[in-house]
């Protein structure tokens, strides 16, 4: 076997991709809705450049009803006016959350976040930014 050819988790561990699968089922019990976890998902994607989460999450965004002009724009979501004053604190909070910026202000963006989630759809929307970035590692890793 080539040592360079890529995993397959879905072979050597289907059982912990089962259960990373079942957190999503669990965190859709929190009221967050299917706009923002779609427009987060793509984000943190694009962030992270994992082609095949990005190709999935428009899919699915699309099939939820997301117009193709706000998908479009997702990229460059703080210069647009295409995202509403709640999208946006979800965006910017998936950011941080991604890139990991250590000088990254938490309080104001908490204080943001809370203007317009409850603290149990913060708490959804957090479990679903770590979730899709710990699946756009797997994916890459796996390129």
């Amino acid at each position: 076997m080539n040592n360079s050819q890529p995993f397959s988790y879905g072979k050597t561990v289907p059982d912990v991709l089962q259960a990373l699968g079942q957190v999503h089922a669990a965190v859709d019990t929190h009221g967050l809705d299917r706009t923002i976890h779609h427009l987060v998902q793509l984000r943190a994607s694009q962030i992270n450049g994992c082609a095949f989460c990005i190709k999935m999450h428009l899919r699915e965004a699309r099939e939820d009803g997301e117009t193709e002009a706000r998908l479009d724009r997702v990229i460059v979501w703080e210069h647009v006016s295409d995202f509403t004053a709640r999208e946006k604190a979800a965006l910017a909070w998936t950011e941080t959350l991604t890139t990991i910026e250590p000088r990254a202000d938490y309080g104001s963006l908490r204080a943001e976040l809370r203007e317009h989630f409850s603290d149990e759809e913060v708490g959804a929307l957090t479990a679903s930014i770590a979730m899709i970035n710990l699946w756009n590692r797997i994916q890459i890793s796996a390129h």
